[in-house]
């Protein structure tokens, strides 16, 4: 049997849940379940506001509305992250400008974001990798001294901490994922966290297609009509009661997913002290949430060799990121400010090992056991 790179979590209630949702006669957006989503985040995590979205993606491209991004407007990245981080912004006409990585945690190099920033900088996009925070103490101070919105890109960071704060809760606005590879997961969605509540009500707006129907359900107009710009970003209930069940075990995923990241780590510690791999680094200041696993190898090469070895062992293991400035699109809408000196080069030795929910700790035990067998350890 294959040990997949990834299995969507199933926690027991979904199809229950799913079911009194199709019950209710409510299929649309904004209906119990999606009520109940948004209160659990904004009451685990502390936030002003949470709206559940149709994906990071979307969370990400309303993120961009309400921060007025326009034609010429640059907005400040890492280069190492999904196309949708950018995406958003270049659909409003921005120009990305990509900063490069710290090589131990992937994330955006916060001592070069200063140099980056010019008259035409709107906004700071940090990617929290692999749900390690980035640093996000010196982001804010950068943005206050240079009067800048910081949209959190936390996809991979659901509770995940820095300092003690959630990541997407520190920046203006923050964007959740809950993708099927995702640690909670509704096949396709998203949530945006809004940390500035200047930003609530044009936000609901905006979700709503750019009507003030919110306002008009809660009472607030008699009739409700088009007042600004905006899109469909509303999930069915059907996802948000799918969703609704994993984040009711939040905590009990968590952990376990942190027992496997934990196993991994002691297990393959030995390989790192023989100089075989690089294993991840977690910052004293950040609590992860274990998203992923993923080890660096000497090289490209190596790493080539090591994923065919594994999938004929029935492992199935992936690289990640393509860096977005290398790529045409990223060529064609943005640019590396100052040197390459990590990203590419870290991105071509990095590899993800299987991990999700319903993973056993025999089968991590297995991968481990592989990884010794093709370094003869």
């Amino acid at each position: 049997m294959m040990i997949p790179f990834n299995k969507p979590a199933i926690t027991g209630r979904e199809e229950v849940y799913m079911k009194e949702a199709m019950l209710s006669g409510h299929l649309s957006g904004d209906g119990e379940f999606t009520k109940k989503c948004n209160s659990w985040i904004e009451e685990k995590f502390k936030a002003k506001k949470a709206l559940l979205t149709t994906s990071c993606t979307h969370a990400l491209e309303m993120a961009a509305i309400l921060a007025d991004i326009k034609e010429g407007d640059e907005v400040i990245m890492p280069s190492y992250t999904f196309v949708s981080t950018a995406n958003a912004f270049v659909v409003r006409g921005a120009r990305i400008v990509f900063v490069d990585v710290h090589p131990d945690t992937m994330n955006i190099n916060e001592n070069l974001i200063e140099q980056a920033i010019t008259l035409k900088t709107k906004a700071i996009v940090p990617v929290h990798y692999a749900g390690i925070a980035c640093e996000m103490d010196a982001i804010m101070e950068l943005a206050r001294k240079y009067n800048l919105i910081v949209i959190e890109d936390a996809a991979q960071g659901v509770m995940s901490t820095y300092k003690g704060k959630y990541l997407g809760t520190i920046g203006h606005l923050g964007c959740y994922s809950f993708h099927e590879t995702k640690n909670y997961n509704c096949g396709e969605g998203g949530a945006l966290v809004i940390n500035d509540a200047q930003f609530i009500e044009r936000a609901e707006i905006i979700r709503e297609k750019g009507t003030n129907r919110a306002r008009f359900f809660r009472g607030q107009v008699d009739k409700y009509s088009w007042v600004d710009i905006g899109s469909s970003y509303l999930p069915s209930e059907i996802n948000a009661a799918f969703l609704y069940a994993q984040l009711e075990n939040a905590d009990l995923i968590n952990s376990y997913r942190l027992d496997c990241w934990n196993t991994y780590f002691k297990g393959l510690k030995n390989l790192e002290s023989k100089g075989k791999v690089v294993l991840p680094t977690v910052p004293e200041n950040v609590m992860h949430n274990a998203h992923m696993f993923y080890l660096k190898v000497s090289d490209l090469d190596e790493r080539t060799k090591l994923i065919t070895y594994l999938k004929s062992r029935s492992i199935h293991t992936v690289f990640h990121y393509v860096p977005l400035h290398s790529s045409q699109a990223g060529r064609e809408y943005g640019q590396m400010n100052g040197e390459d000196n990590f990203t590419t080069k870290e991105s071509e030795r990095l590899i993800r090992l299987p991990l999700y929910f319903n993973i056993s700790l025999d089968e991590i035990q297995s991968v481990i056991n592989e990884l010794n067998n093709f370094y003869e350890v």
